[in-house]
């Protein structure tokens, strides 16, 4: 498998230039996870599992540190909308 190439959020993949796209497809995305962990599925998986544990973290940390006011009532999910 081929490395993934060198695209930077915003930039359309050449074959979709004119596009009005800010992010690769979802297939796309899906392998350059693999090709970062070389083809490991485990260490991809394992990997995106702590961003997702990391994230939380900060959501519950900014939660907590933010008034009522400031998010006009808004107040944070930590679960997504089922697809």
């Amino acid at each position: 498998m081929q490395p993934a190439s060198n695209l930077e959020p915003g930039q359309a993949r050449p074959e979709h230039a004119g596009a009005d796209q800010a992010w690769p497809d979802q297939a796309w995305e899906v392998e350059a996870v693999l090709a970062w962990h070389d083809d490991n599925a485990k260490a991809a998986i394992r990997s995106l599992l702590d961003d997702c544990k990391h994230l939380r973290q900060q959501l519950a940390l900014a939660e907590s540190v933010m008034s009522r006011g400031m998010a006009r009532g808004w107040a944070p999910r930590y679960e997504r909308d089922a697809l």
